[in-house]
């Protein structure tokens, strides 16, 4: 899908200096954080069949009335007031897109009002957030757009059949078991680190407090240290997971992606150097959709593959506040609100 740019008017991505290679590129927004304007967004409270409560931030067009509405989700550790999440709805919003930018169940300004903490596989959280969206515009397409472990949500909720009109996931695991492996290397020791502080101060928040095993697995000589120890000690078990290898099971979307399980139309955008989720499993994933194209047969995610960008980066020359990949989803959504389709 090489030529889906050229299609979508935008260039090929080329790295913009001084941020050249996978580590520069992931980095850039916490080197040179962007200046934003005021935050307008309408809070909006998302009831949980369980009595809690999701924040979500609502962004209207820049003018006129919107053309759809985008379900943003951020990313391990992140929150719906993120860098990632506000630079992607700034871009849709002056496309003319209603965005709702949703906390998962524990983070940012949820955090006080839902218990636990969110996983990979939250259908019953996003069941009442989409109903919320399809309240919000009933007569309009609703699209979900998804960075790193958000589209990985988003996926799971897609294989799930939960009524999304499109779908698109930027830097997105496609298998939990590989993208763990990845952050146990020695070369992301500090990225693993600077996570799993995100991740305690996350949830030794919770409002619901926390048993005991939990905080020695977070705090202490004996704290997890990694993300799969962390996933172990709290995600797993929260979620009912009898261990962290079957939940990265459960919630990992390669599978059934590999098995041609029905989708929204879903672009799925990755750079070959990422360093904290390896493309390969993208590359797998690629193979089987070129088969079944070669084939005729049914429908299957449009992938796209950078050779450079790193993790959520893809910081191009011509750059404004939007970077190459928010230009991308914003030009595929548009086709897709269009009626143009996808590929």
């Amino acid at each position: 899908m090489s030529q889906l740019p050229d299609r979508l008017g935008l260039s090929p991505f080329r790295q913009r200096a001084p941020w050249i290679g996978g580590d520069l590129q992931t980095l850039r927004d916490t080197l040179r954080p962007q200046r934003f304007p005021p935050d307008r967004a309408e809070a909006l409270p998302i009831p949980l069949a369980d009595g809690d409560q999701l924040v979500a931030l609502l962004d209207r067009p820049d003018d006129g009335a919107p053309i759809g509405l985008v379900l943003v989700l951020h990313g391990l550790g992140g929150s719906g007031d993120g860098p990632g999440p506000r630079r992607l709805a700034q871009a849709l919003a002056a496309e003319g897109f209603a965005v709702l930018r949703l906390n998962l169940r524990g983070a940012g300004r949820g955090r006080p009002l839902a218990r636990g903490t969110y996983c990979a596989i939250c259908n019953d959280d996003l069941r009442p957030a989409l109903a919320r969206a399809r309240q919000l515009a009933p007569d309009l397409p609703l699209f979900g757009a998804g960075i790193s472990l958000g589209g990985t949500v988003l996926l799971n909720a897609g294989l799930g059949g939960m009524g999304l009109d499109g779908l698109v996931c930027v830097s997105s695991p496609l298998d939990l078991t590989v993208c763990a492996d990845q952050f146990e290397r020695r070369r992301n020791r500090l990225y693993q680190r600077w996570l799993m502080e995100r991740l305690r101060e996350q949830t030794l928040a919770d409002p619901g407090g926390l048993l005991e095993a939990e905080r020695q697995a977070l705090v202490g000589p004996r704290r997890a240290r990694t993300i799969r120890g962390f996933d172990a000690a709290i995600t797993a078990p929260r979620w009912g997971f009898a261990s962290v290898a079957a939940y990265y099971a459960a919630a990992s979307p390669l599978g059934p992606l590999l098995e041609g399980q029905p989708l929204p139309p879903t672009l799925l955008l990755h750079a070959g150097d990422d360093p904290w989720v390896p493309v390969g499993p993208l590359r797998q994933l690629a193979a089987r959709v070129s088969g079944q194209a070669a084939t005729g047969a049914g429908s299957a995610p449009t992938v796209l593959i950078t050779p450079q960008g790193g993790h959520n980066g893809f910081h191009a020359p011509g750059d404004g506040p939007a970077c190459w990949a928010d230009r991308l989803v914003v030009a595929w959504l548009k086709r897709l609100s269009r009626g143009e389709g996808g590929g």
